[in-house]
């Protein structure tokens, strides 16, 4: 099973959601996980993971994970060449290690990172920023080129993103 987390904030409240499917190619989640909390730390530029990493492993205390399944965040694994992580890698070493983490982002971060993938989808000339560990970057970017959907954001990865704003 894969599982995608993301989290919203408004005010005082962080609201996360996992949405769980079965394949990279699935149009359609298995199931779907949302918990609202109080955030844990205020924004921190460059600590991120210190405000999103308590909302992700609370809901994930919820769910049974299994041998193989596979966790997507939506940030960073790691950040650049010299070993700092991002949310992903916080994640992977709070889970000992245990699950593969893959961390697709939005937006560029500015250090160079050789396991650093851009993902161009459809027609877009954006491309997304994909991480891993755990897994083989050079593996999971060609899964997420071929997840379902035709847009820059894959079908589920769009749905998720509504499901935390709503």
């Amino acid at each position: 099973m894969i599982y995608a987390f993301d989290t919203y904030y408004l005010n005082d409240i962080a609201k996360t959601v996992c949405i769980a499917f079965e394949d990279w190619d699935s149009d359609i989640e298995k199931e779907i996980f949302t918990e609202k909390i109080s955030v844990a730390a205020q924004y921190e530029s460059g600590a991120f993971y210190k405000r999103e990493l308590p909302c992700i492993l609370s809901l994930l205390s919820k769910i049974n994970l299994k041998e193989n399944d596979i966790i997507i965040v939506d940030g960073y694994v790691s950040l650049n060449d010299d070993g700092k992580m991002g949310l992903g890698g916080y994640l992977y070493e709070a889970l000992d290690k245990n699950f593969p983490i893959v961390g697709i982002a939005k937006n560029e971060f500015s250090a160079a990172d050789s396991q650093r993938r851009s993902v161009y989808r459809g027609v877009s000339k954006t491309p997304l920023f994909v991480t891993a560990i755990g897994i083989d970057v050079d593996e999971v970017q060609k899964k997420i080129e071929k997840m379902h959907g035709s847009f820059r954001f894959p079908t589920l990865l769009k749905k998720l993103d509504q499901l935390t704003r709503e």
